[in-house]
C-alpha cells in the first residue's frame, strides 16, 4: 500500500479514489450486455404475479387459519334430527323409508341429500341414529302367535251362515223367528272375530261409523230388494221376503277375502326390500293389488254361484257388495279407514236415496222424484239399484286404493 504522507513526484497528478460503491440489481443490469438485461426483464416480469399469488395465498391462508377452514354442510343432519324419533323407534331401514314417503321426501328429495333414493337416505339414516337396546319385536312374530286361530276365524263367518240358512229353510213360524235372529247374532259375532285375528284385523284404525255402514249394507242386502220392489209397486201391504242367499256367499268369501289380504301384504313388503326406489315399488306394487282384486273377485263369484245351488241368489248386487267390502277392509288394514268410510257412506247413501225417493214421489206434486228409480227398476230390474251404487264406489275406491297402497308407508310393520 503507498503511503498518503509520500511525496508526489512531479509531473504528476493525483486524483482522489472514490470508493466503489456497492452494485445493486439496477446498477449490475446496466453493466450487463444488452441480451441479458432483456432476459432479465422478462424473468422479472414473470415472476410478479407468481409473487402476488403466494402473497395473496399467504393472506388467504392466515385469515383461513385464523377463521378455521370450512367444508360443506352435512344435509343429512338437519333431517335426521327432524325425524329422530322415527329413526329411533325404527326396526329396519325400510320402516325409515317409509315415514319419510309419508312425510312427502321422494326420491327427488332425496338427491337434494346427495343419495340416489329414499332407500338410501333411510339406510344412512337408520346406520347415523343410535337406538336403545330394547327393539319392538316385528310383527311378523306376532302373526306366528296368532296364526293358528288365523283359519278357524276366517271359517267361522261362513260356517255360522250355512248353519243359519240351513236352519231357515228346515223350520217355520216362530221357530224360524228364533233361529233367524239367532243366526243374525252368531253371525255378527263370528264376522266380529274373524276382523279382529288373522291379516283383515286393523287394531284402532276402524272408523267407529264403519260399522253401522256395514251392517246397512248388509241389510239391504238381505231385504233391500223385497222392500224396493213393494215400493215400486204401492206398498209395502204386507212382510216383503228375505234374500239370505247372498249373505251366506259373502260370509264365505271372508276365508279367502283373508288369505288374499296376506297374499298382497307378504308380497308388497318383500318388493319392499328389493326395491330401490319409490317409483320401482310403485310399479311393482299396483299389478299386485289389481290381482289380489281380481282373484278375489273370481273366488267371490264362484262361491255365490255354489250358493246359488242352494238359495236363490241375484249374483251382480252381491258382487258388486262384496268387492267393495274387501276393498274397504284393504284400505283399512293398511291405515286409510277414513276413505274407506267414505266409499262405504256413499253406497249406503245411494241405497237409501232410492228408497227416500220411491217414497217421496208419493207426496202430491212430487211424482218427479221417484221417476229415475222407477226408470232403472223398469229397465234393468230392482237389482240394478245396489249393482249401480255398490259398483260406483268399489269403482272409486279401486282407483284410491290402487295409489294409496302402491306407496311404501301403506305396508309398514
Amino acid at each position: 500500500m503507498s503511503d498518503p504522507t509520500a511525496p508526489v513526484p512531479a509531473g504528476r497528478t493525483i486524483t482522489a479514489r472514490q470508493p466503489e460503491p456497492e452494485r445493486g440489481p439496477v446498477v449490475a443490469v446496466a453493466a450487463a450486455p444488452r441480451r441479458v438485461v432483456g432476459a432479465v426483464a422478462r424473468a422479472t416480469r414473470s415472476a410478479e404475479p407468481a409473487g402476488k399469488e403466494q402473497a395473496a395465498g399467504g393472506a388467504g391462508g392466515a385469515v383461513r387459519a385464523r377463521t378455521g377452514r370450512r367444508g360443506p354442510a352435512d344435509p343429512v343432519k338437519a333431517l335426521m334430527h327432524r325425524h329422530r324419533e322415527l329413526c329411533e323407534r325404527a326396526v329396519d331401514p325400510l320402516e325409515i323409508a317409509a315415514g319419510l314417503e309419508a312425510h312427502g321426501v321422494t326420491d327427488r328429495t332425496a338427491a337434494r341429500f346427495r343419495h340416489r333414493d329414499v332407500f338410501s337416505l333411510a339406510e344412512e339414516l337408520y346406520a347415523r341414529v343410535p337406538r336403545g337396546e330394547e327393539t319392538p319385536p316385528p310383527a311378523e312374530d306376532e302373526d306366528a302367535v296368532a296364526r293358528p286361530a288365523h283359519p278357524l276365524s276366517a271359517m267361522a263367518p261362513g260356517t255360522v251362515a250355512v248353519l243359519a240358512a240351513a236352519g231357515l229353510r228346515l223350520t217355520d213360524g216362530g221357530v224360524r223367528i228364533g233361529v233367524g235372529a239367532a243366526g243374525a247374532v252368531g253371525l255378527a259375532v263370528a264376522l266380529a272375530w274373524s276382523l279382529r285375528r288373522g291379516p283383515l284385523r286393523a287394531p284402532g284404525r276402524t272408523v267407529p261409523v264403519a260399522r253401522f255402514l256395514v251392517c246397512w249394507l248388509v241389510a239391504y242386502a238381505l231385504l233391500g230388494d223385497g222392500l224396493l220392489t213393494a215400493l215400486v209397486a204401492g206398498g209395502p201391504d204386507g212382510p216383503w221376503p228375505l234374500a239370505p242367499g247372498p249373505l251366506v256367499g259373502l260370509a264365505l268369501a271372508v276365508a279367502p277375502a283373508a288369505w288374499i289380504a296376506r297374499l298382497f301384504s307378504t308380497q308388497a313388503r318383500r318388493r319392499l326390500g328389493g326395491s330401490r326406489g319409490l317409483e320401482e315399488f310403485a310399479a311393482g306394487t299396483r299389478p299386485l293389488l289389481l290381482g289380489g282384486v281380481a282373484l278375489h273377485t273370481g273366488c267371490l263369484i264362484a262361491l255365490l254361484v255354489l250358493t246359488s245351488l242352494v238359495l236363490p241368489v241375484t249374483l251382480a248386487p252381491a258382487v258388486a257388495l262384496g268387492v267393495l267390502l274387501f276393498l274397504a277392509r284393504l284400505l283399512t288394514v293398511h291405515g286409510f279407514p277414513h276413505a274407506a268410510a267414505a266409499g262405504l257412506g256413499l253406497a249406503c247413501a245411494g241405497e237409501a236415496l232410492a228408497l227416500a225417493a220411491v217414497l217421496g214421489g208419493r207426496v202430491p206434486g212430487c211424482g218427479f222424484l221417484a221417476r229415475p228409480v222407477e226408470a232403472v227398476v223398469g229397465t234393468w230390474g230392482v237389482a240394478a239399484v245396489p249393482v249401480l251404487v255398490c259398483g260406483a264406489a268399489a269403482l272409486g275406491l279401486l282407483v284410491h286404493a290402487t295409489a294409496a297402497l302402491s306407496r311404501a308407508s301403506a305396508h309398514t310393520t
